[in-house]
């Protein structure tokens, strides 16, 4: 075994901790991703730096947060100057490649919530433009013929198979290998050639598209390939393996769409069990109940307990294709003789509410289903199962590969390594901060939500900015964070210590880099 390990990082899109079999599932069958945990360390405290896509893949590519790193909401961009841990890695030796969903860019072509493009145009900015090519993920630049050549190396990565977007309608290199398999796809990407069904959730939709056409199949191809392309090589790889779904729209294909029964599913958490629920979970409910629309698909809603069983019914089928994948992938590690010598992780860039009081997807409420994720390590060094409860964040993912690597980290990473909780150590963490800025105003928010929350063991504590309420849960005694204690006379103590600790985390934002290069 070499002292420079591969790594195979495998990861989900909107997937809370709860829905893998090994993290106590009772319905989904996972037996491949529990195969990593069962040589592995499996963590019960792992969080998110940010509940949405964009921030938190940027949080894990640098190690720091969204207030630093300046990826701050969906629709931002993560400067092309920011250094990653990737580029880390490739200076070192390493090849490193991302195959599949990355996201550090936009995708959509489309402006933030309540803004035109005449509006973003118009108002400048506190920095000069940054002139460089954000246009990487774009739908656009994928819709000539042949292979789009990308500016490479991307956020540090050498080789690049891209997927943009969700479903299956996804673009990026998979749109345009897409349209070069089938002569018929714009058939295939026709709503009116939807299979039947009879679901009533939103965005359930019984895609036409096969499974060998799907993204996750394509995802698991390229994966498969590029394994065998390492095979002879003599420097260690890094691979970034990043699959589109769990993620809405609802619609696993062929056999997967049927792999799952509602009624094998429980709305657990209904609204009715939250004692007394918040400003923006009554806002929710109020439309809820008017039968209003959402003002984008990604906008968190609250829906009747049918619906709810469908969307997990379909994201477990979903959950079962992605399992079959990482199955194929980990068989091909082996067959390839890299196992021996490859950490394999486990990931999800943030949760989904799935029910849980009555919610759906995810928004400014960071309740643990969209904040605890799932992370796995499964190390050559020790392949010993684990289970810890160590508080880990997401921006500490970066120095733990590195040091693993053995490669330094650069200044300004914020986050700690966890090196030691992996042979059985201590953890270095007491709490963790998750921070959540919405593009656009919703929820009953005037002005786009700026949330903070500073989660320990025992303790969530959350502040709304310009708010005069915000939350307090003891997770001991209700981990379902059922019972606000924000304005609980009892608890005045504890939210006075709780907010001098997130005072501290926020006064830490502070960006360390560039270091100074003169006395004065």
């Amino acid at each position: 075994m070499s002292d420079r390990p591969n790594f195979l990082f495998l990861i989900t899109d909107q997937q809370r901790a709860d829905w893998l079999g090994c993290y106590g599932h009772p319905v989904l069958k996972t037996p491949h991703i529990d195969s990593i945990a069962a040589r592995g360390t499996r963590f019960e405290n792992f969080h998110v730096a940010a509940p949405v896509c964009m921030p938190n893949r940027a949080s894990l590519a640098t190690g720091r947060y969204p207030s630093v790193h300046g990826l701050r909401y969906n629709g931002c961009r993560l400067p092309l100057s920011a250094n990653t841990f990737v580029d880390q890695l490739a200076k070192a030796g390493y090849h490193t490649a991302a195959i599949g969903k990355s996201h550090l860019q936009p995708f959509t072509g489309k402006a933030p919530l309540g803004m035109s493009s005449e509006d973003i145009e118009r108002m400048p900015e506190a920095w000069q433009r940054d002139t460089g090519d954000y246009n990487q993920e774009e739908s656009f630049s994928y819709e000539g013929e042949g292979r789009f050549a990308m500016n490479l190396p991307y956020y540090g990565y050498q080789h690049v198979d891209m997927v943009t977007a969700h479903g299956d309608r996804c673009q990026g290199h998979y749109g345009q290998w897409f349209r070069e398999q089938t002569p018929d796809w714009q058939a295939l990407h026709d709503d009116a050639n939807q299979l039947k069904h009879n679901y009533s959730c939103p965005q359930a939709y019984r895609t036409p598209i096969p499974e060998s056409l799907y993204p996750t199949a394509y995802i698991k191809k390229r994966t498969i390939e590029y394994l065998h392309q390492r095979q002879t090589e003599a420097d260690p790889f890094f691979a970034f393996v990043s699959f589109p779904d769990p993620h809405h729209p609802f619609n696993p294909p062929g056999q997967y769409w049927d792999r799952y029964n509602p009624d094998d599913f429980d709305v657990s958490l209904p609204l009715s069990a939250h004692k007394n629920p918040t400003p923006p979970m009554r806002e929710l409910e109020a439309q809820w109940k008017a039968n209003t629309s959402a003002p984008t698909p990604q906008t968190a809603r609250m829906l009747d307990e049918q619906s709810l069983k469908e969307a997990m019914a379909l994201t477990a089928g979903m959950m079962a294709f992605i399992d079959d994948a990482v199955g194929e992938i980990l068989t091909t590690l082996e067959s390839t003789g890299q196992l021996e010598n490859t950490v394999i992780c486990y990931n999800s860039d943030h949760g989904d509410y799935l029910g849980d009081y009555n919610m759906l997807l995810k928004a400014a409420l960071p309740f643990r289903s969209i904040t605890r994720v799932p992370f796995i390590w499964s190390d050559p060094a020790d392949r010993q199962a684990r289970v810890t409860d160590a508080m880990v964040s997401t921006v500490d993912i970066a120095p733990t590969i590195l040091a693993r690597a053995g490669v330094d980290t650069f200044n300004g990473m914020q986050g700690i390594a966890f090196n030691e909780v992996l042979t059985g150590g201590d953890a270095k963490r007491e709490d963790v901060l998750i921070e959540y800025n919405d593009g656009g105003s919703r929820l009953g928010f005037e002005k786009p939500a700026r949330v903070r929350a500073v989660v320990s063991q025992r303790w969530r504590y959350t502040m709304y900015l310009d708010q005069d309420w915000g939350e307090l849960y003891d997770l001991k005694n209700d981990p379902n964070e059922s019972h606000n204690l924000w304005d609980a006379e009892k608890y005045k103590a504890v939210r006075a210590e709780l907010s001098e600790r997130l005072n501290h985390h926020l006064t830490r934002q502070m960006d360390e880099s560039p270091k100074a290069n003169r006395l004065a």
